[in-house]
């Protein structure tokens, strides 16, 4: 009996070792964590250090303004704020159909920053939000990958994100977008989803809901948890991995999350009544169902358990119907089927092209090239395959969901390019996993073959020490009974004491297992080499990320940049145009433009404006559509009507500036044509070709748009060279009768006009006779100019 005494004092040893090391490890990977975090924060700051603190683009800026009435007026005021500056004559209201999430959280951190005097301004607090939830992002796919494949490739996959382009492009400092706190609050949901089915812990559970009714209050791409986690539990059900896990993960979430989504004002009864939703309502009715199942087999015989099983599916096939029928008599009166037109363009990708061009019109809603998935996930795309493969070996609950997650994402980013945003973060830990585990075989190979190793260190302690551990229990279960027996042995004990004898040592066990893999190692030299390459590859990610983030995404779209050969260029037109438009119009005049600059204008120019970017009525942009191309007089009368006085238009034919009006102006002639059908895309073209030149159509060099680009535009060269179209302009000399213009800036990005007042009516005067009208034509023919007074 001295060699398990000695095997068994052997382990404490290798135990305490274990021990120190995993303290070690979790000290190591928190301070690995915080750098992380401090990466995420950083490589988003080249907007502020390049340029200036600043909000980006067109949407955040609304939600700046939003925020800005938050912080002034309180939260009360911002539910019942009816704002009468946007879709005049309509207005808006906006606590009922905002997402508040963005807007609450950057009101929180002012406030409590505020009451710390730190006297922060709303903007400051604006432009930095997205980067610090940039690190809490980080750190929530490191939670999520934890649970599914380990330690490192969680730290693997959390840094990958924290550099990758395509999040970096919704959350650089400036950037105050919805998808700045959102794709925190996807992941996080994700996490507690996967930490709940690996642990059965109804206190995760509860917190996931809570976590998802933070994501329903941050955006609309909630709608792809509530029905992405529906699809990994019908797998789980179909592939016979139903356990009690799952339905602790899945049943609180659709009760208590439906429940707190309902109370977000945006969403109210969609939670309930909305396609997007219902498949998380069958599925919850499955899961109860196959609950059933396994509940009254474990209490019945199986004679019972086949008539039981035969009156549960019955009942449930009964049920099912049922409720699929009231679903279809709700969902049918819809044109739509009681889906969103966006979601039916994910479904369908044809679907906005055809029926809705003002979704189609967007240019992130495109599809993407090739090209852009190198651009914003780089080298990911290729680990993405090797990181599937290492999700199936073995295959769990929480790989399955990260494979499911993966392959949705990348059908649903081959629709839209803005959902590469959404591919991002399946790509991060699918990558991760696959540099882990590659990192895992290539050092453990090399290991085994250097010089001077040991067979009792060729074996990682970490992995030997559970095994470790269950031998020496085996071996104390193993003595306690001869301990019993030594006075009166009994056959029990004779066995068990053979069963001891036979049963292998600890130190056996590691040695098998060392054997094991230094049969599986890699050669030294392909070790080595694949080692070399994969730091290659990620020095490659890196560089090209921190280029992304300093040259790609850090410039502003209101404040553009070029590079000359006399150094940097800045052109500031657009705020040059809001601060004349708010210095020099009246607090009560309206602006129309295209709905692309509406948030623009009515947050830096404090005008109120016809439409804007939340376009949520058709009718009303196909007007300004309309007005836009219609000839100058017809388009007076739509804009008179609508009480606008300022039009404002955006021009890059002189600097070469590609997303001006022309570009965008076949949309306006598309959107107006849906809705007024004399205005027809084909009257604007000269055999099916788009042109501005001396070739294009009466109807393209006649219209509004096409005036009031082009209008005193041969006077800055003298030949009116279009440097966007490549191509001088079909008509160069004209006057505009019923617009002025009043304002152009520095480098003719932004021009606006006056509408001229109309002129006065003659009383008494309403017909003319024929021989004033004879005498009227003779005066002409005579070159007498007629009296504007008669």
């Amino acid at each position: 009996m001295a060699a398990p005494e000695t095997s068994t004092a052997a382990v404490p040893t290798l135990y305490t070792n274990n021990t120190l090391r995993n303290a070690f490890g979790g000290v190591l990977s928190f301070f690995i964590l915080l750098l992380i975090g401090v990466l995420a924060f950083s490589i988003r700051l080249f907007s502020v250090i390049k340029y200036e603190s600043v909000i980006h683009e067109f949407d955040p800026y609304f939600n700046y303004r939003v925020t800005q009435f938050l912080t002034k007026k309180g939260i009360y005021d911002f539910w019942n704020w009816f704002d009468d500056r946007t879709w005049y004559p309509l207005g808006r209201v906006i606590g009922g159909t905002v997402y508040p999430g963005l807007t609450l959280t950057a009101g929180t951190i002012w406030w409590l920053l505020n009451s710390l005097n730190i006297p922060l301004s709303v903007e400051t607090v604006c432009v930095f939000t997205a980067p610090i939830f940039s690190a809490f992002a980080s750190w929530a796919t490191y939670l999520l990958t934890k649970e599914v494949k380990g330690v490192g490739a969680g730290l693997t996959a959390a840094t990958l994100l924290a550099m990758v382009p395509s999040y970096i492009s919704r959350s650089v400092a400036g950037s105050y977008d919805n998808e700045a706190v959102a794709i925190f609050a996807l992941i996080f949901t994700f996490s507690l989803y996967i930490k709940t089915l690996n642990t059965g812990s109804l206190f995760y559970a509860t917190l996931n809901s809570i976590v998802y009714f933070y994501m329903v209050c941050s955006w609309g791409g909630y709608t792809f948890i509530i029905n992405l986690i529906p699809m990994h539990v019908l797998l789980c059900i179909v592939t016979g991995r139903y356990s009690s896990r799952l339905y602790i993960a899945y049943a609180p979430l659709v009760v208590l999350g439906t429940l707190l989504a309902a109370l977000v004002p945006v969403v109210g009864f969609n939670a309930v009544m909305t396609s997007e939703h219902f498949a998380s309502f069958l599925v919850f009715i499955i899961i109860h169902v196959v609950a059933f199942v396994y509940y009254i087999k474990e209490i019945l015989s199986p004679k019972m358990f086949k008539v039981a099983v035969t009156l549960v599916v019955s009942v449930g096939l009964a049920v099912c119907c049922a409720v699929i029928a009231v679903l279809v008599a709700l969902v049918a009166s819809s044109p739509t089927k009681g889906w969103s037109g966006r979601s039916l363009s994910l479904l369908d990708p044809t679907y906005a092209s055809k029926y809705i061009p003002i979704i189609a019109s967007v240019s992130e809603h495109q599809p993407p090239t090739w090209p852009s998935y190198f651009m914003d996930i780089n080298v990911l795309a290729f680990l993405v395959p090797a990181g599937i493969i290492a999700c199936f070996l073995p295959l769990t609950d929480a790989s399955s969901f990260v494979v499911l997650y993966i392959a949705t994402s990348v059908y649903f980013s081959g629709v839209m390019v803005r959902l590469i945003l959404v591919l991002a973060p399946a790509a991060c830990i699918t990558s991760g996993i696959a540099l882990s585990e590659a990192f895992d075989v290539l050092t453990r190979s090399i290991k085994f073959q250097l010089p001077g190793v040991s067979s009792g260190a060729e074996v990682d302690e970490g992995e030997t020490s559970s095994e470790t551990t269950e031998a020496r229990d085996d071996e104390v279960k193993a003595e306690k009974p001869e301990e019993k027996s030594k006075d009166r042995p009994s056959k029990k004990s004779k066995k068990k004491e053979r069963e001891h004898v036979e049963k292998p040592s600890a130190k056996a066990k590691v040695k098998t297992k060392a054997e094991k893999k230094r049969l599986l190692a890699l050669p030294l030299e392909a070790s080595a080499v694949s080692l070399l390459l994969l730091i290659v590859l990620g020095a490659f990610y890196v560089v090209h990320c921190v280029w992304a983030a300093a040259e790609a995404y850090s410039a502003p779209s209101i404040v553009l940049t070029s590079h000359t050969r006399n150094g940097l260029h800045v052109f500031d037109d657009f705020r040059e145009a809001y601060a004349w438009l708010r210095h020099n119009t009246d607090v009560d005049d309206k602006v129309a433009s295209w709905w692309d600059y509406g948030y623009q204008t009515t947050a830096m120019a404090n005008r109120t404006v016809i439409v804007d970017n939340n376009t949520w009525n058709n009718t009303h942009i196909a007007t300004v559509g309309t007005a836009m191309s219609s000839p100058e007089k017809a388009a007076w009368e739509i804009f008179h009507s609508l009480d606008v006085k300022y039009v404002l238009v955006v021009f890059g034919g002189l600097i070469g500036y590609p997303s001006d009006d022309i570009n965008k102006f076949l949309w306006m002639v598309r959107i107006g044509g849906g809705v007024f059908p004399h205005i027809k895309e084909p009257d604007y073209l000269r055999d099916g070709q788009y042109r501005i030149d001396s070739q294009a159509t009466p109807t393209m060099l006649n219209c509004l748009m096409y005036k009031l680009a082009y209008y005193r535009f041969v006077e800055t060269d003298g030949k009116a060279y279009d440097r966007v179209r490549r191509t001088e302009i079909g008509k160069k000399y004209f006057k505009l009768t019923h617009f002025e213009e009043v304002f152009t800036t520095h480098h003719w990005m932004v021009r606006i006009y006056k509408l001229k007042p109309p002129k006065n009516r003659i009383r008494g005067k309403t017909k003319k006779s024929k021989s004033k009208t004879s005498s009227t034509s003779s005066s002409k023919r005579s070159g007498t100019k007629k009296n504007p007074w008669q």
